[in-house]
């Protein structure tokens, strides 16, 4: 299994994989109109075009993705996925490391929903630490977390 940076040609697979992996996270809130699972093929190419997308890749298949940009001494991470056939298996924490040192010398922030129980303990496994929550709906909160 290899990291790489991610390919304009990846773009398919990754939203592919995206609708996948965020299944999950529709199924905790009983929603399946959820951000991740509508972005469009042309949202992913201005995200790609803005900053780094990584693909975890096993058997020359994509089964895990992470993506950032940098503004302001910040790199904004997001949409840390990996196959649901492929989860508890270190991938999340490999990504996420990766993506990281693409931005040396920034602050990292991300953010998750307070009931994405799991990531948050990845997270703070990791070194992040909350330091902000928002309030969407009576049923969604934001948990934001930052590492320096």
């Amino acid at each position: 299994m290899t990291v790489l940076k991610a390919e304009q040609k990846d773009l398919q697979e990754i939203l592919e994989l995206q609708y996948l992996a965020y299944q999950s996270e529709a199924a905790l809130f009983g929603n399946k109109d959820i951000p991740p699972l509508k972005e469009t093929i042309e949202e992913l190419t201005e995200e790609f075009n803005k900053g780094t997308i990584l693909k975890l890749v096993e058997d020359g298949k994509i089964i895990g993705s992470v993506r950032a940009y940098a503004k302001n001494g910040t790199a904004y991470i997001g949409k840390l996925m990996v196959h649901p056939d492929h989860r508890c298996k270190g991938y999340g924490t490999l990504l996420l490391n990766e993506i990281e040192k693409c931005f040396p010398d920034c602050r990292f922030e991300l953010f998750t929903s307070t009931r994405s129980e799991d990531n948050i303990r990845l997270y703070k496994k990791l070194g992040y630490m909350i330091f902000d929550t928002k309030k969407i709906t009576d049923e969604l909160v934001f948990v934001y977390l930052e590492k320096q």
